[in-house]
C-alpha cells in the first residue's frame, strides 16, 4: 500500500512564478534610511539660516530705505528710496577715498603678512625641537592676547612723550623723533597699524603653513639635492607647488580679514588719529551708522563691500574649486 503522505507534490501549474529568494530591500525602507542625515543637519541648517540669513537679507533691504533714529526707534516708517543710497554713493568722493585707502592697506598687509608667515614656518622647520617650542609659544601667545589688551600696549609703545619707540630711535641718533606724533600723519597713523595688524595675523599663517609644510615628502626633496637643486630651487619647485592649496585658502582669509579691518584702526583713532584722513570701509560704514545715525547709507556701503571682497576673492575661490575637482 502505497504511502500517501510522501508522494511527490504535483507539478506548478504553467504561468505561476515561482518563489523568490532574493528578496531586494524596500525602497522605502532605503529611502527613509537616506533622509536621516538630513533629519540630524535640519537643526544645524536652521539655526545657520537665520543667525547669518536673516541679518544679510535685513541689510539689504535696509540699504533700498532711508533708515536714521526715527525709524531705529519706531517713531517713523521706513521710507523706500529705492537706488537713491547707492547712486550717493557712486557720487561721493569721501567714499572713493576710503575704498582707495582700504585696497592699498588689504594689499600691503596681506603681502607683508604672507611673506613673513611663511618665512616663520619655514624656520621652524629648520629649528631644533625646543626654540622650535618656544617659537610656537610666542606666537600662539600673541595669537591668543586679546585686541584691546595688544592695543593697549601697542599705543604705550608709540606713545609721544614716553613711548619706547621714540625712545630707543633718540638713543639710535635721531633725535627729529623726540616726542614725535605717530598717529597725526595719515603715512605714519597707517605704518603703525600696519605693524599691529601683522603682527597679529601671522601667527595663524606661520601655523598654517608650517602644518603644510610637514607634509613635504622628505625623499623627493633629497632627490632633488642629490640632483644638484639648491634651496631656493627645491623651495621653489618643490615645496611651494606641495603646500600652494593651504596657501591659496590662507591667502584668501586673509584678504577678507584685512579688507574688512576695523578694531585696530578704531582704536589708533581713538588714540589721536584723524578720523577723516584715516577712516578705512569698517570705520566709515560704523561712523556712517553709529555715528551720523545713517543706518540706510551705512548698509549701502556694507552691501558695495561684500561685492567688493567677491571681486577680489573669486579668483581664489574658483582656482580652490577647480583643485577640489
Amino acid at each position: 500500500m502505497t504511502d500517501v503522505t510522501s508522494a511527490p507534490a504535483p507539478p506548478a501549474a504553467l504561468g505561476t512564478p515561482l518563489p523568490r529568494t532574493d528578496v531586494r530591500p524596500d525602497r522605502t525602507n532605503r529611502r527613509r534610511r537616506a533622509l536621516v542625515p538630513y533629519l540630524f543637519l535640519a537643526p544645524v541648517a536652521t539655526v545657520l539660516l537665520l543667525a547669518l540669513g536673516y541679518p544679510l537679507v535685513r541689510q539689504v533691504v535696509m540699504s533700498f530705505q532711508e533708515f536714521g533714529l526715527a525709524q531705529q526707534f519706531g517713531t517713523a516708517e521706513p521710507e523706500w528710496v529705492g537706488l537713491d543710497n547707492y547712486a550717493a554713493l557712486v557720487d561721493d568722493a569721501t567714499m572713493w577715498g576710503v575704498v582707495a585707502r582700504s585696497l592699498a592697506f588689504c594689499v600691503v598687509n596681506a603681502g607683508l603678512t604672507m611673506v613673513i608667515g611663511t618665512a616663520v614656518a619655514t624656520l621652524m622647520t629648520q629649528l631644533a625641537g625646543p626654540v622650535r617650542l618656544a617659537l610656537q609659544t610666542c606666537l600662539l601667545l600673541a595669537w591668543a592676547m586679546p585686541v584691546i589688551a595688544a592695543m593697549t600696549v601697542w599705543q604705550w609703545l608709540f606713545d609721544t612723550q614716553y613711548g619706547v619707540v621714540n625712545w630707543a630711535l633718540v638713543q639710535a641718533g635721531l633725535a627729529d623723533f623726540a616726542g614725535h606724533s605717530w598717529l597725526l600723519e595719515p603715512l605714519s597713523f597707517y605704518a603703525v597699524a600696519t605693524v599691529i595688524v601683522v603682527w597679529m595675523s601671522v601667527p595663524f599663517v606661520a601655523f598654517s603653513v608650517y602644518a603644510a609644510l610637514t607634509q613635504v615628502s622628505d625623499e623627493v626633496l633629497e632627490a632633488a639635492q642629490l640632483d644638484g637643486a639648491g634651496g631656493w630651487q627645491r623651495f621653489r619647485h618643490i615645496v611651494v607647488p606641495t603646500i600652494a592649496p593651504v596657501l591659496s585658502v590662507v591667502t584668501l582669509l586673509q584678504i577678507i580679514w584685512d579688507l574688512r579691518v576695523f578694531a585696530q584702526i578704531y582704536y589708533l583713532q581713538g588714540a589721536g588719529g584723524l578720523r577723516s584722513q584715516t577712516d578705512l570701509l569698517g570705520t566709515y560704514i560704523y561712523n556712517l551708522g553709529i555715528g551720523q545715525s545713517n543706518y540706510g547709507m551705512a548698509s549701502a556701503v556694507a552691501m558695495f563691500m561684500l561685492v567688493l571682497t567677491l571681486v577680489l576673492t573669486i579668483g581664489y575661490v574658483r582656482r580652490l574649486a577647480k583643485e577640489e575637482d
